[in-house]
């Protein structure tokens, strides 16, 4: 028994939760479990997921536990902007913004160690694997998180109903240097009409490189007619 838990704590990194089934594949039944978390050398989190005690949750592997579980689960939008330094207030922190393709809710237990916000999306015509969404600097031990072009679309997305409009496109400032192929090809992708207007509208106004490059014409920008919606900034008009 002593062994097992020497092993556990030998091949569990520090802040990161283990499932029942990580348990199981280190010899650790569900009775022995029991035993270790009555007896205090292990946490558990809930019904099937436990950490090391006294620990804080770590946020990468914790992420990496909950792609298991949700499909297409990635960080996106507004964080991922923030993770690759395009951000308008420096220092500034708000809630995790994480993305799926599926109906889901972050567990209790994720969200009172991370507070987060969870937006299921198909915000692009893609397979099973998300478009340009990989692991954070391509470390194999980071979550998977959406490219900068992706998740400036993310967030554009979101205007209108979660995300102001004045901070989108002060932070679309800030994309001086996105590529225009991925832009491209992620916007004719894109099921979302008021997203690649509103991307065409905010590069065009802010006179970024990206935006000259882009064949607005071959974009799915939908009918002839304006779209118009309702916000808390107001009337959003955006024509073809």
């Amino acid at each position: 028994m002593e062994s097992k838990l020497k092993t556990l704590y030998a091949k569990v990194p520090q802040g990161s939760p283990v499932t029942s089934r990580d348990l199981s594949d280190l010899g650790i039944s569900g009775d022995l479990a029991v035993h270790y978390v009555r007896s205090g050398w292990l946490n558990r989190l809930a019904r099937g997921v436990f950490s090391r005690p006294g620990e804080a949750l770590s946020l990468y592997p914790t992420l990496r536990l909950l792609e298991k579980r949700i499909k297409g689960f990635h960080v996106g939008g507004k964080s991922a902007l923030d993770w690759y330094d395009v951000r308008h207030y420096v220092g500034q922190h708000s809630s995790l913004h994480l993305y799926g393709a599926v109906s889901a809710t972050l567990p209790t237990w994720f969200v009172r160690s991370f507070p987060a916000e969870y937006h299921q999306k198909r915000l692009f015509e893609e397979t099973s694997t998300p478009l340009y969404v990989a692991a954070f600097e391509r470390k194999s031990d980071s979550p998977q998180t959406s490219a900068p072009e992706r998740a400036l679309l993310e967030l554009l997305s979101e205007v209108g109903t979660r995300q102001p409009l004045q901070e989108a496109r002060e932070l679309t400032e800030s994309t001086y240097m996105f590529r225009a192929d991925v832009l491209g090809d992620l916007l004719s992708k894109c099921t979302s009409v008021k997203t690649v207007r509103l991307c065409l509208k905010l590069g065009k106004e802010l006179s970024l490189p990206w935006a000259a490059k882009l064949n607005s014409s071959a974009l799915p920008t939908g009918s002839k007619r304006p779209w118009v919606g309702r916000s808390a900034d107001g009337l959003l008009v955006l024509k073809p």
